[in-house]
């Protein structure tokens, strides 16, 4: 849904991959405030890491938007299985990203001020509003509103418009939904501790290239499966819940819809084939 969510018309895809050096140059400068030293090394950097992933990531992203192409034609209903399935394939193209941006990521965290850090952490008050403002209506009303709107954007995206029936459908899922955003909130601000901890130890300690970098890897590997058995044991229920509801949503779509996404697929598989040339 990641895509879906960003473009929208031909040729948005090919513009918006032009622009990502920038635009992640901009989201990255939000947090850590950089000075004229430290921008013109990440934008160098940043640059390095995209010609990288031009070459050699897109090809396998057509390869994988081809494929979901024919599950979204095919006949038979899908299954939540085979959507935690597609999840997992997503998730882990993000592991060759990570690793490659690792050098980087631990030089500019080495030449981070306490000032900076202090930026940090009024950004993450800031995400932390917002957020708040987003998922915590006081009203459990505006709350659910919240919620269907999201998942009928994220929805109409990919498939094009849905009729009544299936708003009605998407609504009732989501109210089952296991999703609780207090307890998301309270896993993302115990992430952000971990994250300026692990930062303000490697800067106290002057930790060489090798061992940021790995302490680095660490934080992500903490990110991707919490430490926490009870968050855990939450976000393996909330991912069961979302796959089914994957599947069931996708199963209720028509001939139509389903040519609509299968039409989505292909052109920003073309694009991504495109940019990789």
């Amino acid at each position: 849904m990641l895509l879906t969510t960003l473009l929208s018309g031909c040729g948005a895809l090919r513009f918006a991959y032009g622009q990502a050096p920038d635009l992640v140059y901009w989201w990255l400068d939000g947090y850590f405030d950089f000075n004229d030293t430290q921008t013109d090394r990440m934008r160098e950097d940043l640059g390095a890491l995209f010609d990288w992933h031009r070459a050699t990531q897109l090809p396998d992203y057509a390869q994988l938007l081809t494929r979901a192409r024919a599950q979204v034609l095919a006949p038979e209903p899908i299954t939540p299985a085979q959507v935690c399935g597609w999840y997992d394939e997503v998730v882990a193209r993000t592991g060759p990203v990570i690793e490659r941006a690792l050098p980087a990521a631990a030089s500019a965290v080495m030449s981070l001020s306490p000032g900076q850090l202090q930026h940090v952490q009024r950004k993450y008050n800031k995400v932390n509003a917002n957020f708040r403002d987003d998922y915590l209506q006081p009203d459990p009303k505006d709350r659910l509103e919240a919620a269907v709107e999201r998942v009928v954007d994220r929805t109409e995206s990919l498939y094009g418009g849905l009729d009544e029936a299936q708003v009605e459908r998407i609504t009732r899922l989501v109210a089952a939904s296991p999703f609780a955003p207090e307890v998301w909130l309270a896993e993302r601000q115990q992430r952000q501790r971990d994250a300026l901890a692990t930062v303000r130890a490697l800067l106290a300690e002057k930790a060489p290239p090798e061992q940021a970098q790995a302490a680095l890897r660490a934080l992500v590997a903490r990110v991707q499966r919490s430490p926490r058995e009870a968050y855990r044991q939450y976000d393996e229920r909330l991912r069961a819940y979302n796959c089914m509801v994957g599947a069931q949503v996708h199963n209720a779509m028509s001939r139509e819809q389903r040519q609509v996404a299968a039409d989505r697929l292909k052109g920003w598989s073309d694009d991504f084939r495109a940019m990789s040339r």
